[in-house]
């Protein structure tokens, strides 16, 4: 009941938020359709109704965002509400968290993907070059920025963190970054305050096959190694299906790219 009581709250709240916004004359607030409610039809793709899409997985296997939804991207991922959406998620993750029993052998984990869930790529893809995903991916260039180490935090993604700590919930990282990049990510977590944690999975050389697959079979060790999931998060669809998913599953926003 708190939980429910806390989301109707934050719902009239920025409800009341939107409703000032619509009041004030001439002014139109970046991320408004441009279809449908706003008065006219143009003939172009509805980038609302294609990012729904995107994060309800209706749209698999996408490789770039749409070039007319560049504009609507950018400003979704350096707005107000994508900072409200992720923290949402958290708030979730985190009444979620407080329901369970959790035993003191230290074998309860909670798994958390890296890219876009714990550390941010934003200041990468906000590059004219990368153009918010609407630009092909040039892994090449993806690298060199990982090497940077310059990643910050996911917004709400620490104090996530920190909860589960301090409710004796271990943290696991299972990443598709690349195993050479094993030091730099741990400098990385580190100067952005994730401080420790029991294992961090990185992808190696013989880890083949799509991203389903390859973080399956990485939870599916944890669990014959005696771990319980107890909760999984991530960006990316690919990081919350398969095999040995968790008790319970979060899906942060990522309308830049997407993983199979």
């Amino acid at each position: 009941m708190r939980f429910i009581f806390f989301f109707l709250i934050s719902v009239a709240a920025i409800a009341a938020k939107a409703s000032h916004i619509d009041s004030i004359p001439n002014q139109i607030h970046p991320l408004r359709p441009k279809t449908g409610s706003g008065g006219r039809h143009l003939a172009q793709i509805n980038c609302v109704s294609w990012r729904l899409a995107v994060e309800t997985n209706n749209f698999h296997d996408w490789k770039l965002v749409p070039l007319q939804c560049e504009g609507y991207v950018g400003h979704y991922m350096l707005g107000k509400q994508y900072r409200d959406d992720c923290y949402n998620v958290v708030v979730a993750a985190i009444q979620y968290a407080k329901t369970l029993k959790i035993a003191k052998d230290g074998k309860d984990v909670w798994v958390f993907d890296i890219d876009e869930t714990t550390l941010s790529n934003l200041p990468y893809y906000a590059r004219s070059d990368v153009a918010f995903g609407a630009i092909k991916f040039n892994g090449t260039k993806f690298d060199e920025w990982t090497r940077e180490g310059k990643a910050p935090a996911v917004p709400g993604a620490l104090f996530l963190y920190r909860t589960l700590l301090a409710m004796g919930i271990k943290p696991v990282f299972i990443t598709g970054t690349k195993e050479e990049f094993r030091q730099i990510r741990i400098a990385n977590l580190k100067k952005v305050g994730y401080h420790s944690w029991i294992k961090l999975i990185l992808k190696g050389a013989n880890d083949t096959g799509s991203s389903v697959t390859y973080k399956s079979g990485k939870r599916a060790e944890l669990v014959k190694a005696g771990y319980r999931i107890v909760g999984n998060i991530g960006d990316q669809w690919s990081d919350l299906l398969g095999d040995f998913v968790g008790l319970r599953t979060f899906k942060l926003p990522d309308p830049m790219y997407y993983i199979s």
